[in-house]
């Protein structure tokens, strides 16, 4: 760019000022203010995450000045609103822990597998239309699915079709019905995390005679690992803080679950059905929704916390 002093025969005597220097010193209202609104929400969500875990501590520390904690965490016998009351939460326990390995087990192959489908085998055109259907089952009310698990996966599947010795209700039903719900969870996540990875690591696998199968699982996986964990926590947080079908398909029996078979309560299941009852705010009784309900917040975080320890080990950058 020529300046006044080369147009006129001259010599140069500076350069021309650059057309972004002219904005340096002007004042953008707007930036400021989206500014401000990036701080707001990120306020909003530490108040919101301090609100939850102070509402769930101060009822719950009233209850354990009345219970002990060793009973509560290690207690057999989960009975809080009857005369000789008992405050054992290992039941509500093994019942989650059961409804929440069956989802996996149920969610975890199909997930990946519909995400390895979408991500690295479909046409653009088929992807067009098999991610839309797929998260379709996301968009299903979970009381549909309850009812979906306790009269047809438990009364036709389990007991007329397979003749199992089932009752009324099982976790497996309960388990099964989760996670098919969890699916689109798992697969709509890792397939985006799948598609952001390069295709130079694709292309440089194919010219060391690598199939597509070896590529998209030593390859691919590996470099989308994080949010393929991040896929898989975030289906095991909606199986085990779940509600509706745990409430109608699993059944509201307190016990020590020992047979996928049979009913058991789990902890969401307990507070959905205990918090509809005539507790008087502040008893006992009702300060048990908030202990378990902090135990639950408990776990959520554990898993979150051993997910982040293991993508920070495991990731592979790119």
């Amino acid at each position: 760019m020529t300046t006044v002093a080369e147009r006129k025969g001259g010599p140069a005597t500076g350069r021309a000022s650059s057309p972004s220097s002219s904005f340096a010193g002007r004042r953008r209202p707007g930036e400021f203010l989206i500014k401000l609104g990036l701080r707001l929400a990120a306020a909003i969500t530490v108040i919101t995450t301090v609100g939850i875990v102070i509402a769930l501590l101060v009822p719950s520390l009233s209850f354990f000045a009345e219970v002990s904690p060793f009973e509560f965490l290690f207690g057999t016998r989960w009975a809080p609103r009857f005369a000789d009351a008992s405050f054992g939460v290992l039941p509500l326990v093994t019942a989650t822990l059961w409804t929440t390995v069956i989802a996996l087990l149920v969610a975890v192959p199909f997930g990946l597998g519909a995400a390895i489908l979408l991500a690295e085998y479909a046409k653009p055109r088929v992807r067009k239309i098999l991610k839309p259907l797929l998260e379709i089952l996301a968009g299903i009310p979970t009381v549909v699915y309850g009812f979906f698990a306790l009269q047809f996966v438990q009364g036709t599947v389990l007991r007329d079709w397979l003749q199992l010795p089932t009752g009324a209700f099982s976790v497996l039903a309960a388990g099964l019905v989760m996670g098919v719900m969890i699916i689109p969870t798992i697969a709509s996540i890792a397939e985006d995390a799948m598609s952001a990875v390069p295709g130079a690591l694709r292309q440089g696998s194919a010219a060391l005679g690598a199939n597509r199968m070896q590529t998209t699982l030593r390859v691919v996986f590996p470099a989308a690992l994080s949010g393929i964990v991040a896929a898989v926590v975030l289906g095991i947080s909606r199986a085990v803080g779940e509600t509706m079908i745990v409430a109608i398909a699993a059944g509201s029996q307190a016990q020590l679950v020992s047979n996928p078979l049979e009913q058991g309560q789990t902890m969401t299941g307990f507070i959905a059905n205990a918090a509809l009852g005539d507790s008087r705010v502040g008893s006992l009784e009702y300060n048990t929704l908030f202990a378990v309900g902090l135990l639950l917040f408990l776990i959520t975080l554990l898993i979150n916390f051993i997910s982040i320890r293991f993508v920070r080990r495991f990731r592979e950058a790119y």
